[in-house]
C-alpha cells in the first residue's frame, strides 16, 4: 500500500481541525484501540481522533485524501472480525462522542441519531416514548453506527427484520470529504440506485456515517417469553421449523446448550431458572394485548410439548426475565472466559437446515478433537459457533482452527448458507467470502469500492481487497 507515513506536520495540521484534547498520538493511544472484541488481529493507528461533528470528519477526510492517509472508523470496538483495526496505521476516527439523539418525529415514526449513540440508549429512549426500535443485537453497548455498518440483526430479527429494514436515511462523508444525504423520511423510494443500502453493511469501507434517520414501530404493550427444555440439541433445533410452519409469530427464537448456560452462570454469578436439560429454546411473543400474546404462546407451547419438549417454563416475572436474558446476553463473554483463546463462525443457513448444521458441528468437534460450543438465532438461521483453543499449543491450534473453519463454511455453503449473518467480513473472513460468492461477485464488490474510494483510504484491507492503490 502506497500510503503516506504520518509525521509532525500532519499532526499540527489535524490540530487545526479538532481540539487538541481530542487528538491522541501513538504513544498516548491505549491498547484497546489496537484490536476489537476478539482480538484476532492487532495494529495501532498513528493518530486517534475523537470526532465531534460531520464538519470535522469532512475536513479530516479532505486532508487525508490530499495526503493519501488511510482512515479507519471505530465505534465501541465490539466487533468480532477485525473490521475496526487500523491495519496500515494512519488515522482512527472514533465516533463515540457523536452520541446525541437529535430528533423524535412522531408523525413519521422516525428517530434521528448520531453514530455514537449506544444501542441500549436508543432502545430506552424509544421505550420511554412508547416506541420500539426493533433491532436487538446481543451487544447492547455497540454503537448505532457500528450496527448500521455491519447490518446487525439480533434476537428479534425473526419477526421484525434486521438493521437494514429500519434505516430511512444516512448522512455520509465520502473519502474525498464530500457530504452526501442518502434516503429520507419517505417510506417508498424507487429513485435510482440505492446508495443508502450500499452503505449499510459496508463496514466503513465506502463512507463514514455521521447521522441516521431510523424507523420506529409502536411499542408492544405485552411481552412474554417461554423457556422450553429438550432432551437433546437435535430435538430442540428440529422443533424450530415446526414452530415457523405453525404460523405463530414469535419475536425471538433462540437456542442454547446446557454447557453454554453453565458457563454464563459461572461468569455472571447468578442462577438460570433451569439447567437440568441438555438443550433449550427461548421464545418471546409480543403484542398489543395479553389475550393476543397468550393465544400465540399457548398454541406454540402445545406444539412444542407434542414434538418432544420436556416442559414449558413461563418467563413472566422480573426475576426470571433478568436471569434468562442476562444469561443470554452474556453467552459470548462466558464462552470467552472458559477458554484460553477462541474464534467465531457467524454462519447463517436456511432455517430448515439449522438442525443439520448444528449436528455437523458436534460431529466435527469429535472428528478433530476440539471444543465447539454454540448458540444463536434459530428462528432466522443465524448461528454463533465458537472454536475454543483450551490447552492446545500454537501449532495445533492454528491447524485445527483453519480446518474447522474450512469444514464449517464448506458445509454452510452446501446448505445454501452464507459466511456471516450479522457480524460482517472485516479482516478475518475475506477468504471465506470469496470461496462462497466466487470471483465474479468479488470483482463487482471491488468495483463498487473503487468508485466510492479510488485511493483505497477507507478501512483498507477489509471485506474485499484489490481495490486499493
Amino acid at each position: 500500500m502506497n500510503y503516506h507515513k504520518m509525521d509532525q506536520e500532519d499532526i499540527l495540521a489535524l490540530k487545526q481541525i479538532v481540539e487538541e484534547k481530542n487528538l491522541l498520538t501513538r504513544e498516548q493511544i491505549g491498547e484497546d484501540y489496537c484490536h476489537d472484541e476478539l482480538g484476532g488481529i492487532s495494529s495501532y493507528p498513528d493518530v486517534l481522533i475523537r470526532a465531534g461533528s460531520t464538519g470535522e470528519i469532512s475536513a479530516i477526510m479532505k486532508y487525508s485524501y490530499d495526503k493519501n492517509i488511510p482512515v479507519v472508523v471505530r465505534g465501541s470496538g465490539t466487533g468480532l472480525v477485525g473490521a475496526a483495526v487500523a491495519l496500515y496505521g494512519g488515522i482512527m476516527l472514533e465516533t463515540t462522542q457523536m452520541n446525541h439523539i437529535l430528533e423524535l418525529d412522531e408523525e413519521n415514526l422516525t428517530v434521528t441519531v448520531e453514530p455514537g449513540v449506544l444501542l441500549m440508549e436508543l432502545a430506552q429512549f424509544a421505550q420511554d416514548h412508547d416506541f420500539l426500535y426493533p433491532p436487538d443485537p446481543g451487544e447492547k453497548s455497540a454503537t448505532i453506527g457500528g450496527n448500521i455498518s455491519t447490518n446487525a440483526g439480533g434476537m428479534r430479527a425473526v419477526k421484525y427484520g434486521v438493521t437494514r429494514d429500519y434505516v430511512r436515511a444516512l448522512t455520509v462523508v465520502l473519502p474525498t470529504g464530500e457530504i452526501v444525504e442518502l434516503g429520507g423520511k419517505i417510506v417508498k423510494n424507487s429513485s435510482g440506485y440505492s446508495l443508502k443500502d450500499l452503505m449499510i453493511g459496508s463496514e466503513g469501507t465506502l463512507g463514514i456515517i455521521t447521522k441516521a434517520v431510523l424507523k420506529l414501530v409502536p411499542l408492544p404493550q405485552k411481552s412474554i417469553s417461554l423457556l422450553i427444555p429438550y432432551p437433546s440439541m437435535e430435538s430442540a433445533i428440529e422443533a424450530v421449523p415446526e414452530i415457523i410452519r405453525s404460523k405463530s409469530a414469535p419475536t425471538a427464537v433462540e437456542f442454547m446448550e446446557r454447557e453454554t448456560i453453565l458457563f454464563a452462570e459461572e461468569y455472571l454469578g447468578k442462577k438460570f431458572p433451569d439447567t437440568q436439560s441438555d438443550a433449550y429454546l427461548l421464545l418471546t411473543f409480543d403484542g398489543s394485548s395479553l389475550e393476543q400474546v397468550e393465544a400465540e404462546y399457548d398454541k406454540t407451547a402445545k406444539l412444542c410439548l407434542s414434538q418432544g419438549a420436556l416442559d414449558v417454563l413461563l418467563v413472566d416475572t422480573d426475576e426470571r426475565k433478568d436471569s434468562v436474558w442476562s444469561a443470554r446476553s452474556a453467552f459470548l463473554e462466558a464462552i470467552k472466559a472458559s477458554t484460553t483463546e477462541m474464534d467465531e463462525c457467524d454462519v447463517v443457513v436456511p432455517r430448515n437446515h439449522v438442525a443439520e448444521f448444528i449436528k455437523y458441528t458436534h460431529q466435527l468437534a469429535r472428528e478433530i478433537d476440539i471444543r465447539i460450543p454454540s448458540f444463536g438465532h434459530a428462528g432466522d438461521g443465524n448461528l454463533h459457533v465458537y472454536i475454543c483453543r483450551d490447552e492446545l499449543n500454537e501449532e495445533e491450534w492454528k491447524k485445527k482452527l483453519a480446518l474447522a473453519f474450512d469444514k464449517m463454511y464448506e458445509r454452510a455453503n452446501e446448505l445454501g448458507g452464507a459466511v456471516s449473518g450479522e457480524h460482517g467480513i472485516g479482516y478475518a473472513k475475506q477468504a471465506f467470502l470469496e470461496q462462497q460468492v466466487g470471483k465474479t461477485q468479488i470483482r463487482l464488490m471491488q468495483g463498487i469500492k473503487q468508485v466510492f474510494d479510488p485511493k483505497g483510504l477507507l478501512n483498507p484491507g477489509k471485506v474485499v481487497c484489490g481495490a486499493s492503490k
